[in-house]
This record gives structure tokens, sequence and C-alpha cells, in this order.
């Protein structure tokens, strides 16, 4: 599991923040759910449509239940995380040089990521369109309320500071409140230090016990999940099949760019050779692959900058802050998720959206601690549909699949962080 979202292990969790005991559903759980909904639906609607009516009055109602549990969860999730993980990256920046260099180089490259995704995404949806009508036999099944009219450029760099942070947040403008939430955590480190504590305890424990509801509701995936998809079958025929495998394909190969992205980093920045990193990389990847996990491949991880000669000073530093920190792909995949149900709906993405979310990606990202996969997911993924005016109805199926695009979070987040560090420890070297 690795997310950020996209790593349930990819981290530790801000100072003073401990994660409480979170339900967990096996993500093959929810898969086998997905996959059962599904074929229900589809033998019901080929082989018994007249029981249709009946189980449907069922489904569609536990379904939505479900789905508006989980909406309910995303806000006040992401603002306690958000100002524990700004509280955490300015005391990270205050640790030194050797942090402050690594700090912009994370940012540097989940800046990358942010943007390729807003490019290379709607390039590949434009090469490979969503199959057939699947758009809007998703759109008719999982119905979003219209995005309304799309403000100009004025009127959004108007909106980006509000004048009631708690309306903003009422009404789901989420950038402003988030962007107001990052620059009150950064107050918070100006202030006198028992004060500073008092603020960092109440938006720990506010994180925590959201934690533990949105844990709750995903126990219940599942149940949500099977309801959902035997709906969406029953309603669209095997359409929903398609666009399912479809959107699996476009959000790993957008992962896959970053994945390069880290080659790239290893070559040009670190000045290493090109086959020797590929070399130390592969037992890393392949025990990546194996458990999903940022932070359990830490030791693998620490192995192969000792073979590429990284310091031990330099990787025994940042190696745990980039496992703890930085998450190159979780912008590009995230995006690539919001962009792909734009594309679903319809939604037309405007200059002022993809900046929203650029900026979104890249402060989720930095905020996301150690979670589960599942509850990484909504928790990166929905603030930057909600940004940039996106229905987010589709992640609670999209969820079920994230098993898969999750194999490849976890490979590109090991190649950055072992490229990361080695550039890093080049740039040391010559200062």
């Amino acid at each position: 599991m690795n997310q950020a979202i996209n790593d349930p292990s990819s981290g530790e969790a801000p100072s003073g923040f401990v994660l409480p005991p979170i339900a967990q559903v096996p993500a093959l759980w929810t898969f086998a759910s997905l996959a059962i909904g599904l074929g229900g639906g589809l033998a019901l609607a080929f082989a018994a449509p007249q029981a249709l009516p009946a189980v449907l009055m069922v489904s569609e109602p536990i379904g939505d239940l479900w789905l508006r549990a989980l909406q309910a969860t995303i806000v006040p999730l992401v603002a306690a995380l958000l100002f524990t993980g700004t509280v955490q990256v300015v005391a990270t920046a205050n640790a030194g040089a050797l942090a402050r260099r690594s700090l912009g180089l994370f940012l540097a490259v989940l800046g990358l990521s942010a943007a390729t995704a807003l490019s290379l995404t709607p390039f590949l949806l434009t090469l490979m369109p969503i199959p057939g009508e699947a758009g809007a036999a998703l759109r008719a099944t999982l119905a979003a309320p219209p995005s309304g009219p799309l403000p100009g450029m004025a009127e959004y760099l108007r909106a980006i500071v509000p004048t009631n942070v708690i309306d903003a947040a009422a009404n789901d403008r989420m950038l402003p409140m988030i962007l107001f939430v990052a620059v009150f955590a950064l107050a918070s480190t100006r202030i006198e230090a028992r004060q500073r504590a008092m603020l960092a305890t109440f938006f720990a424990a506010i994180a925590s016990a959201m934690l533990v509801v949105i844990g709750w509701v995903l126990a219940a995936a599942p149940v949500g999940v099977l309801a959902l998809s035997l709906t969406v079958a029953a309603k669209t025929g095997s359409a929903a099949i398609g666009a399912l495998a479809h959107y699996v394909l476009v959000v790993i190969l957008t992962g896959s760019a970053v994945l390069l992205i880290g080659y790239l980093v290893a070559v040009l920045l670190a000045r290493l050779s090109p086959l020797a990193f590929a070399r130390a990389m592969v037992p890393v990847q392949v025990f990546a692959l194996s458990t999903q996990s940022s932070l359990a491949s830490l030791p693998a991880m620490l192995g192969a900058c000792s073979k590429l000669d990284v310091r031990p000073a330099t990787s025994e530093f940042v190696m745990p802050l980039a496992v703890a920190l930085f998450r190159a792909t979780s912008p590009a995949m995230n995006l690539a998720v919001v962009v792909y149900v734009a594309k679903w709906y319809g939604v037309p993405l405007t200059a002022p959206m993809l900046v929203s979310g650029w900026i979104m990606a890249i402060l989720v990202s930095l905020s996301s601690v150690s979670l589960p996969g599942t509850i990484s997911f909504i928790a990166s993924v929905g603030p930057i549909a909600i940004a940039m005016g996106v229905p987010v109805a589709p992640l609670a199926l999209l969820v079920a699949v994230e098993v898969l695009p999750d194999l490849m979070r976890t490979l590109g987040n090991v190649t950055n962080d072992v490229a990361v560090t080695a550039a890093v420890d080049r740039w040391n070297r010559e200062s």
C-alpha cells in the first residue's frame, strides 16, 4: 500500500502525532467486492432484468449512503493533516543546510511530477480516448451536481484569499481553505513554545479522531463498493469494466513518467552512470513491489546508496526524510485520477483549475502521513478533485482498483528516493 496515499508505510508521522489504531480492510477484499458487484450487475441486466428494480432499490441507497459518509471526512481530515505536515516541514527546514537542500529538491521534483500529469494525462486521453460510451454511462449512474460557471482569472485570484474560511470549507472551496490552514500552521511556528505545542496537539487530536472515523467508513468499503459497482454494472453493462481497465492503464502510464524522472535525477543531478544506477535499483524495486511499502524498503534503499558510493552521513539523514516527506509519484498519479474523472464527466479544465490542482497536489503530498492505502487515496485525491471542481463520486469505485496503480506508486517513490539522496550527496561534496 503506497500513496501517498500513496504509502501507508511511507514515513513517520509529524512530531507529536501518533497514528491511532485504524480499521483496515485488505485491498483485495475491496477489489473482490468490485469484481462481484460488476459481475452480479451484468448477470442481472442480461439474465434477470425483471429483478433489477427491486435490487437497485436496495443497492442504490446503500452505495449513496457510503459515498456520502466518505465525502464528509475529506475536509476536516485534510485540514488537520496539512497543519501537522506543515509544522513537520518547517521543523525539518530548521534542522540545517542538508535538510534545506533536501527539501528544496523534494519540492522541485514534486512540482515537476504534478506538471507531468497535467501535460501527459490529457495527451494520453487524446491518444487513447475513454472507450465507447463509458463516460456517458458512468455520468448517468454516479450522478454529480453541475460544476457551475467557470470563474475568470480575476475571480480565481480573489477567491484564493477567503473572507470567511469556515464558509469556504462548508462550500467545498478547498484551495482557499487549504492555503489558509498552511499559513496558519506557518504562523504557529512563530509563537511561544507552549502555545505552539497546544495547537499541534489540538490538530493532531483532530487528525487522529478523523482517521478513526474514516477507518470506520472504509471498513465498510466491501459493502459500499459492492453496492456501487452492482448499480453501475446493472445500468451501464460492460462499459464500466472497460472504463476501469482504461483508467488503470492511463494512471500507471502517468506514474511511469515519474519513474523515469528518478533516472534523470540520478544521471543529470547526481551524475551517476545510468547503468550503475539501474543495477543498484533492481533489488530495491523487486523488494518494493513485493511489499508495496517505501518504509519497508528503507534498508534496501540504504544498501543501494552504499553501492552508489553515497556517503553514509548523507544517506542515513536524507533517506528517512525522503521516506517521511517525499512521495514523488503522488502529485502526478493523484492529478491523473482527477484529470481522468474530469474527462469522464466532461468537465473543462481551465487554466485556474489546473493551477489549483498543481498547488493542491503538492500540498497534499507533503501533508500525507503513514496511512493505509484506501484512506490515503481518499485523503489525497479528494481535495484535489474538489479544488478543481471535479466530481468526487467516482473515487468510491476507483479506490477498489487502486491496488494496481499502487504498485507503480511504490516503484516510482523508491526510485526517486534513492536518486534524490544521491543528488543531495553530490551537492554536498561540491559545496
